[in-house]
């Protein structure tokens, strides 16, 4: 989908080698002013200030993925639409 939208990926990271630590992870959520949580189905909308690094993970204790920060907003865990929506405007 970033393809076909012409989308630049300005850094990738592969979880499974290069894990996302505590650190890193509140580092990009002091970087943005809204967090979207995706599980499953479901899309939670959270500002940054109220957002916990336990937000961002999934039942494993392990941070979800995809993380993609798009300007001034964070989409954690995969929601098709909503990458959609927020790579095209």
């Amino acid at each position: 989908m970033l393809e076909r939208t012409g989308t630049d990926v300005a850094e990738e990271r592969n979880s499974r080698k290069d894990a996302l630590d505590d650190a890193a992870a509140q580092e990009l959520v002091d970087q943005v002013e809204q967090v979207l949580v995706a599980k499953g189905k479901k899309l939670r909308e959270l500002a940054a200030a109220d957002t916990s690094l336990d937000d961002l993970k999934g039942p494993t204790g392990n941070y979800r993925a995809p993380i993609v920060r798009i300007g001034d907003r964070l989409l954690v865990g995969f929601n098709a639409e909503k990458l959609e929506q927020l790579v095209t405007g």
